[in-house]
This record gives C-alpha cells, structure tokens and sequence, in this order.
C-alpha cells in the first residue's frame, strides 16, 4: 500500500488510502488467480493404500470392498488409547482417560501426520513487533515519547492521538484497538518464496517417490514432517494476505492510565502504552500491558520497555499444535474440551523424547528388552499433575493453549486460542452485540424506512439482520458510544467484523477502524464500505458520512437518510423475468409495509433471530452462538451460488459443477449446492434473499470469497463430490430407499482417509445432530447399505475428531451398529469367507 517496504503506516494516512481505494474499490472486478493444485496425500504410514484417485473427480478405489478392509485391521495394541500412561487422575472427560473399546482399523485414520507446532522454537518471527509510549503534553498535546526496539516513522502525531483518545482523562483506564497496515519487506518476500519452491520441491519428490521414481536426495524424515504442506501454502493463517489485499495487518493493543497529580498542569498525568503484534489474538497482552504501564510510571526509560518486549517474546508456544483449515474448523464449532488432545500428547511425548534422548522411533527393535515407558502426561490442574510437577502437561480444554510469560521473575499465565479464523481479532462477545440491540428492539421495535439491501424483512426487519445486511453490501457504518470507554466501541466493531465474517468470508477488518475521531474523518471517508468505531456525538449529525449508524447506549440503530438508493441489477431484472410468480414478494419493490409482511418470513431471518436469542437466553455460551452465524454465513454463500446458478446458468461460486457427468459415469450421487425441500421453496427463499445478494456481489467480500473458493478446491480433500449437498439431501428430503442407497454408497466408497473424514464431520457438526443421519443408513432395507454404513462409522470412530461424533450416536442406533455386526459373526460361523471387514462384537461399547 505504501512506497516505502519497511515502515508501518496508519490506514488513515492520505497518500495510502488513495492506493487503497483505487486497489479494492467495490466496483472493480480483479482476476482470481488459482494456486499450483496437488493432490493432498492420503497417508504417511508406509502402509499398502488404494491406487490414488485422479484429482478432479472420485472415481470407483478398487480393493475398497468389505473384503479388502481385513487388510485395513491393525494389531491389538490398537484396542485402546496408549497415548500416555498414568492417566487415571484426569479429568473424567477427559479422552486421556481409558475409553470405550472401539473397533480396530488403520492407524492412519486415527493419527493425522506428524504434529508440527504453529509457531516453532527457534522461528524468527517475534510475538510482538514494537511497544510505543505516548502521553499528553499540556502544552503540545499528544506526543510519542518512546518507540522500541526502533521507530515508527510516518505521522507520529496521527499515532499518538490514536493512543490517546477523546476523554481519556476523565477516567483512570481505557483500552483502545487500532490497525496498522505494513507493507512486507524485499528479506522477507524472498525467504517466503524460497520457502515455497522448497515446499513445492518435497511435493514432486512425494510424488515422483508414489511412481517408483527416487531420488537421490529423498529423506522420508523430510517427506514426513512436511505431510501436511499442500495445506500449508494455502490456507488461511494470521500470518498470510488477506483475500489478497495487501501485507497481513500489524494489530494494535493500547492501554492508557490517568494518574492525579496535584504538581503538575490540570493535576493529572496522562499515558499510554501499546504493543503491535501481527497475532489477531492481541488480548492476550492485557494483563503485562497493565503491569509494564504501572511500571512505566516508575520509571520512564527505554529499559522498561526493552524488559517487556524480552518478556512477550520469549514466551513459548512451540508446543502449541498446527491445525489445517478443516481441523480449525471442526475444534471452533465444537465445545468438546478433548478435541485433538491427541495432538497435543504428541507434541509433549515428541518433546521429552528429544529432550532424553530416548525417541523410540530412531531406535532398533531388540525383542529381548522391554519395550521402554512413556512417561506420564496429565491434564493441567489435575491432582497427578500438581502431584508430580511435570514440566508439561496438556491444557485443561484444547480450544486454548496455556503458557506464561516470565515478567519481572513472576509468571502470568497466558491461554491462546489453538484455532483462530479470518477476521477474528482480539476478544469480544458477539452476545453482548446482539443483546444490546435486540434488547432496545424487544422493549420497543423500530420501524426502518425501506431500502433493498438492508431491510430484507420489510420495515420490521431485525436491527441485527439490518446490521449484517449493511456489512455484506458493503455500507459505511459507525457504532457510536457517546460517553464511553473507547475500549467498548473498539469491542463493537470488532464483533460486527466477526459477525459478518463468520470465519469464511473477508475484506472486513482490513477496513475497520475499531477506533477514531473527527481529526481524521477526512481520511475515513476515502475508504468505501468503512466499519468505524467513535465516541464524539457530532457524526450523529452528519447522515452524509454514514449508511447505518448503531447508536451502542440506546441500542438503536438509524438509517442514514442520504444513503445511496439501491441500484437496478441484471440479476435481479432476470430473476424477476424467470419468477413471474414472485416478483412481487421481492423486497424493496414496493412502499407498502403490508405487501412486505404479507410475504411473510422469506429469508428465515426472523426464526434464526428467534433461534439466536433463545440460545443466548439458555445461557448455550459464546461458541456456540458464533457457530450458528458461521452457519448462518456459509448458508447465505450457498444459497448466492444457486441464485447465480439459477439466474445466470453459472456460479464463480462453485467450482466443480463440470464434473456431473463424470460423477454419473462413475456411478458417484451427483448434484451440489444448497438443498431445499422442494422448487417453490427454493424460489421463495431466492426472492426474500435476491436483493440481498445483488448487494453484496459488487462488495470486496464477494470478490475474496471467489479468490478463496478457487483456492480451497485446489486442496479440498474429496473433489467433484459435495458431501454437505448429500448430508443436507439426507436430513431435509424425502427419498425414495433408491436414492438413499446412492448417498450412502457414496459416503462409503469415498470417506476413508482422515481429511476426508474430517470434511464429512465438517458438514455434520455436533449442533445439528452430529453423525444421526448418517448413522440411519444402519437402517436401511439394503442389507448392503447397513453393513457399508457400519464400515463407515467403524471409520469415523478411530479418527482423531470422529470418536466424539461416535460418541454422540444415540443407544438406539449403537444397538443397531451391535446387531450388524453380530449378523456378520454369524455369517461366519455358517462358513462365509472372511468378516466382511468387522471386528468382533463388543457390546460395552453401546454403554
């Protein structure tokens, strides 16, 4: 964004807002680049695996019948976790504790790959990049008094009012969040290429080693650790561009504090204290912040700062697991707190090992010693833990990594979330968002002037919908909190970015100013589709600067009444021309509030608003009120990929809609998309959502979303086979026992490895019935379908995720799974040749 490659600038800075505008403007359609595709590999073992599928579409794996799963039976040592040892002083949640029996199949499907750590020890990448100093000067106003370890160049005035907003010494702490934009350096572009040709080096030999062709250089340690690379170099991390915009943001943490001081001007001295960091996880400084401010106050000098930021980055997290995008996604939606605990066992045993020396996987088999003890791994505040100090010890929930900084010779415990997806920056609560302005809503509604794009209820629309409406079609909106904290609005921007977002869509915080002010208002109207965060009451007076104002004290939300009139679009005109019948229940077509209510609830906006606020009256927690509007999100990106599908014959959307006809050549269920239960339910729910959509399918987001379908493809575990189109086909159509049997044959044939069963688990998440609708193919008339459908979930009950899924399953349906398998005993015992791939029958595992 900047001419300069080394220099972090504020966004607000004219000469880069400029470049930023003319770079991502709403109306500019940019080319999707597609990455290098490789096929993702399927096993690390040295085990026999099936011929490999081609890379576009699943074609019939031969060997994968009943028969061939005999092969697929590891030994005995399998029938239990072995992990760890000494274990009986865990949690009794905990998956460290002795489990269930379950059935014995691949190791492979149970242990992903080598676990390598997010950020490894000896990585030249600094938690923290720089701390700034600010205070207010009576005379100058805010100034910058110190910058370590080097200096911010650029407007250091513009940074110092940042850290000292408006009002900030009429209380004795506010927090503030800002965001710089850094454009990456020439050292650094190259070490990142450099570090891709090699990535993309040990792929052709992985490859080139599948065809018998080796090379003298091959190391299967090398190939090994580097299993997971094809999903390395294109997912979504904190550390990459987003969407393609521009250098990852350099995030902000600001801390100021008013001390009285009767000696000196207006009695008060007034500082602040920022750590800039480029992990979105920036709350996690608050407690040092505090404590090095309060230190700072002591003693002003360059020295305080330096024994800071010695602290923050030596803090370890070598030990923390790196998850791929579906192992993220699978941990965010769940609540299990033993969800991939495996990985974290293995990091501490891989550890140890290093330490003594005693890595069992570098030594010889010698039959005449005894196999040598692991030692024992506990569950952190357990009672073997505290017994033994051990140095390391698996966090109590693995949604979160628990290390300490070392300040001052005291160590302040520190929890990182494990998962962190796009557009999630700091810590905020979507339940407070919602309830401030549902709340005001309940007491009293409002009724909205009516504007296509945001009231697609009518004027009754929910202030929350009329808020998400605003951000999707990219509308500049202000949350003003007149007389509040700036910590609090800064919180309220936040959680609207990660509201609309929900962990898939982008362009959201790269354009939002948690926090700012009238200085700077010329800047802020340069950037189209803006998400600001103020707390001076004169924006309120000019409609001109905003589309949606969110009035956070009165949880009220205003329309601007200068906001831009929604425009004609092709798509809407031919949507309208195909659905002569629905014309008329498209929203924004008529004035009339009783032509909108007469249509009822179209998009379903209002029963998942009811939804929502049932959730959060239950007390049902954080995560799962983000799950739901993830899902919430991914169901608006499916349903405008059918509306493209259906209105203009094609989707950017989607890709892989080409492969139909190799999918029914192959005997493989086709179709893809969003399901409804029938065509006048799909065309209705397309009218409530058409203005919606053609709002949003001129906005950055839309454009990113494209660039990261493509991406995602290039790496999706199972191609030209849409697993969430089967599994939603399964639980809301009516289908014929033939149809049925399709599904799950497909399911079956093509749902063995651990990605693939991850993706199946992904579109079965525990909120909505988990692994039920599969698990009713035990039932099904087809006795070949219910045995393929035990296979499967003999599968899915070794992975690393799929055993809580597995244990989810109803008694009813385990029972059936039991009964299955017995008939397949007995079969045997009549003479069958082979087990059709079943173990025998435990019944302790239905209990």
């Amino acid at each position: 964004m900047m001419a300069s490659t080394d220099q972090p600038v504020y966004i607000g800075r004219t000469n880069s807002i400029s470049a930023f505008v003319d770079d991502t403007s709403g109306g500019h359609r940019r080319s999707v680049s597609a990455i290098p595709t490789s096929r993702f590999a399927v096993d690390n073992t040295g085990k026999s695996q099936p011929p490999p599928r081609p890379p576009r579409s699943p074609q019939p794996v031969a060997g994968v019948g009943m028969a061939s799963n005999m092969d697929r039976i590891s030994d005995s040592s399998l029938k239990g976790k072995s992990a760890s040892t000494n274990t009986a002083a865990s949690s009794q949640h905990s998956s460290l504790s002795a489990p269930a029996p379950r059935p014995r199949y691949d190791r492979s499907l149970r242990r992903a790959r080598k676990p390598r750590s997010q950020y490894p020890r000896g990585g030249t990448e600094s938690h923290v990049e720089y701390i700034l100093v600010a205070s207010f000067d009576i005379d100058r106003g805010p100034i910058m008094e110190h910058q370590y370890p080097v200096a911010i160049t650029g407007d250091e005035h513009m940074l110092a009012e940042l850290m000292l907003p408006d009002q900030a010494h009429v209380r004795t702490q506010d927090w503030t969040v800002f965001f710089l934009h850094k454009d990456s350096s020439q050292e650094e572009d190259e070490a990142e290429r450099r570090a891709k040709e090699e990535r993309r080096a040990r792929r052709r030999r992985r490859r080139d080693r599948a065809k018998g062709i080796i090379h003298e250089s091959d190391d299967e340690d090398d190939d090994e650790g580097d299993f997971d690379d094809d999903w390395d170099d294109n997912e979504s991390t904190e550390s990459e561009p987003e969407g393609g915009e521009g250098a990852p943001l350099v995030y902000v943490l600001n801390l100021v504090n008013t001390k009285q001081d009767k000696t000196v001007k207006r009695g008060a001295v007034v500082k602040a204290m920022a750590i800039c960091t480029r992990h979105p996880f920036l709350h996690i400084y608050k407690p040092l912040l505090l404590l090095a401010l309060e230190e700072y106050f002591k003693s002003p000098a360059p020295e305080t700062l330096s024994m800071l930021f010695d602290a923050v980055n030596e803090m370890d997290l070598s030990l923390m697991p790196k998850l791929s995008l579906l192992e993220r996604g699978l941990l965010q939606a769940s609540d299990n707190k033993d969800l991939f605990v495996e990985k974290f066992e293995r990091m501490i045993q891989a550890r140890i090992a290093e330490e003594t020396g005693d890595d069992v996987a570098d030594q010889p088999l010698d039959a005449s010693r005894d196999p040598p003890k692991r030692p024992g791994i506990y569950r952190t505040g357990t009672k073997a833990h505290i017994e033994t100090q051990a140095t390391y010890a698996v966090p109590r929930d693995t949604h979160e990594f628990e290390s300490k900084v070392m300040y001052k010779g005291i160590p302040i415990p520190i929890k990182v979330p494990v998962a962190v997806m796009p557009e999630t920056v700091g810590d905020f609560s979507l339940i407070k968002l919602i309830q401030n302005f549902s709340d005001a809503h309940a007491k009293s509604p409002q009724t909205f002037p009516l504007h296509p794009h945001l009231t697609t209820n009518g004027p009754t629309t929910h202030p929350i919908i009329v808020l998400i409406n605003a951000l999707l079609t990219q509308k500049r909106v202000i949350f003003l909190g007149h007389n509040m904290p700036s910590g609090e609005v800064a919180e309220a921007v936040l959680a609207a970015c990660a509201l609309v977002s929900g962990g898939i869509l982008r362009g959201f915080t790269r354009h939002a100013f948690p926090y700012t002010d009238l200085t700077k208002i010329d800047d802020l109207l340069n950037v189209p589709g803006f998400i600001a965060g103020v707390t001076n009451p004169t924006f309120e007076l000019h409609p001109e600067w905003w589309d949606i104002l969110c009035d956070i004290p009165s949880g009220k939300i205003k329309i601007s009444s200068k906001i831009e009139a929604a425009p004609i679009t092709e798509g809407l005109v031919y949507f309208q021309q195909q659905n002569p019948t629905y014309a008329n229940l498209i929203n924004g077509t008529s004035s009339s509030s009783s032509s909108s209510s007469s249509a009822g609830d179209l998009t379903g906006d209002a029963a998942f608003m009811a939804d929502i606020l049932k959730s959060i009256s239950t007390r049902a927690g954080e995560r799962v009120v983000r799950a739901k509007w993830r899902e919430w999100v991914l169901k608006f990106t499916r349903i405008a990929a059918a509306f493209e599908e259906t209105v203009f014959g094609a989707s950017a959307l989607y890709v892989g809609s080409d492969e139909s006809e190799t999918n029914v050549a192959a005997g493989v269920s086709s179709g893809h998309g969003y399901v409804w239960v029938d065509e006048a339910t799909k065309a209705k729910e397309l009218a409530g959502n058409v203005t919606r959509i053609e709002g949003w399918r001129n906005t950055r987001s839309y454009y990113s979303f494209i660039q990261d379908v493509a991406q995602l493809y290039t790496v999706r575990p199972l191609k030209g086979l849409d697993l969430a189109h089967l599994h939603d086909r399964l639980r809301s159509q009516r289908l014929t026992p033939t149809q049925s049997k399709e599904i799950y044959d497909a399911l079956a044939k093509y749902v063995h490895t651990y990605d693939e069963i991850c993706l199946l688990l992904s579109v079965a998440p525990e909120s909505h019935a988990g692994l039920f609708y599969v698990a009713l193919g035990l039932f099904h008339k087809d006795r070949d379908v219910r045995i393929k459908t035990a296979e499967l979930l003999d599968r899915i009950a070794e992975h690393e995720a799929g055993q809580h899924w597995w244990r989810q399953l109803s008694r009813f349906e385990k029972l059936a799974y039991v009964r299955i398998k017995r008939e397949a005993e007995q079969e045997k015992m009549k003479g069958e040749n082979g087990l059709n791939g079943f173990t025998p029958v435990d019944t302790k595992r239905i209990s």
